[in-house]
């Protein structure tokens, strides 16, 4: 009977640990576009802007995943 109350508590925060778990890749993904950026600046300084360009497009993709996440459990509403 224990199990079963334990598990009606954690079926009430499953859209949090849902977007903890969709924020995750674009976490991930952002750091590889900056980390890989710097080091693309690092070997050609005369190319900065257009790799700043791609760094903010990439940066805006990977951050609207993580938006997508958050608003995910608004649509598909709480039970």
């Amino acid at each position: 009977m224990a199990a079963t109350e334990t598990l009606a508590a954690v079926t009430g925060s499953v859209a949090s640990v849902g977007y903890g778990l969709a924020a995750i890749g674009p976490g991930i993904g952002i750091g590889i576009i900056f980390g890989n950026g710097t080091q693309a600046l690092a070997r050609q300084p005369e190319a900065a802007g257009l790799i700043r360009a791609n760094q903010i497009l990439g940066f805006a993709f990977c951050e609207a995943l993580a938006l997508i996440g958050i608003v995910m459990p608004f649509v598909f509403g709480y039970k």
